[in-house]
């Protein structure tokens, strides 16, 4: 499962063939390593449907609308080929519709790589891996994982405050000096909890011996394994491989080269 893959192995596997996808601007390419993507995310994890599908689908707007503004200003160097219709004084090209539609599915391709990660990803996995792995230094990580812990904490007391609010009768504010106001007094506080709660933390991890040094045991051992070789092996080899297919079937366009 996908699940299982180092999270920095898995991480490289996701940006690498997103940088490279940035490149192309034909159709075919990015169109084939989405269909891959997909067929990876649903094959090999436990991710629902359902929830991919919630995330996804308002990116879909996005890419329509990326699509649709790339259609209308596209550089001199894109916008060959006939004129298929005009809008106002905008002429819509063959080659305008291409970009367009390059853009919108490379959009996609970096939604749906990001999702497989995010998805199939634990956070405090991912921070351990990048700090046993990338030596990343374990201030930097601890200090994200505390703040990652505080999120549903402040959301919490967020709740009380309204709720406290609402008791003591202070009501719903409307205008934009009102909504200020309310912004202060809801800030406030929870900015002097946020502080006491970092104190408390940082006192208890100096009690236990915590000075941020690179060289130290982990209880929890991140390693890489045969499979993740193989899993950031696939992601990227299947990119160069659709890119060879593209090139053979004469779709292979690199910053408007086809090749």
């Amino acid at each position: 499962m996908i699940s299982s893959i180092n999270p920095s192995i898995k991480a490289f596997a996701i940006l690498v063939p997103g940088i490279l996808l940035s490149l192309t601007f034909d159709m075919f390419t990015p169109l084939i390593y989405l269909l891959f993507v997909l067929v990876v995310t649903f094959g090999f994890s436990d991710v629902s449907f359902k929830r991919w599908m919630k995330i996804f689908a308002p990116f879909l707007l996005v890419a329509l609308g990326f699509a649709w503004m790339t259609m209308l200003y596209t550089s001199d160097s894109f916008s060959g080929g006939r004129v298929l219709f005009e809008i106002w004084m905008f002429e819509v090209t063959t080659g305008a519709v291409m970009v367009g539609i390059s853009l919108a599915l490379r959009s996609l391709c970096f939604v749906a790589l990001s999702l497989l990660f995010v998805l199939t990803t634990d956070s405090t996995k991912f921070m351990l891996s990048l700090m046993q792995q990338c030596k990343l230094p374990p201030k930097i990580t601890y200090g994200v994982l505390a703040g990652y812990r505080f999120l549903p904490t402040f959301q919490n007391e967020l709740q009380i405050l309204r709720q406290a609010h609402r008791i003591r009768g202070v009501g719903r504010e409307r205008g934009i000096r009102d909504k200020l106001n309310q912004f202060r007094r809801y800030s406030v506080p929870l900015l002097a909890n946020g502080i006491r709660k970092s104190e408390r933390v940082a006192i208890a991890m100096e009690s236990k011996g915590f000075k941020g040094d690179v060289n130290r045991t982990h209880y929890h051992k991140m390693t890489v394994r045969k499979k993740d070789w193989i899993f950031l092996s696939v992601m990227i080899g299947s990119l160069f491989l659709v890119g060879f297919l593209s090139y053979c079937l004469g779709y292979l366009n690199i910053f408007g080269k086809t090749f």
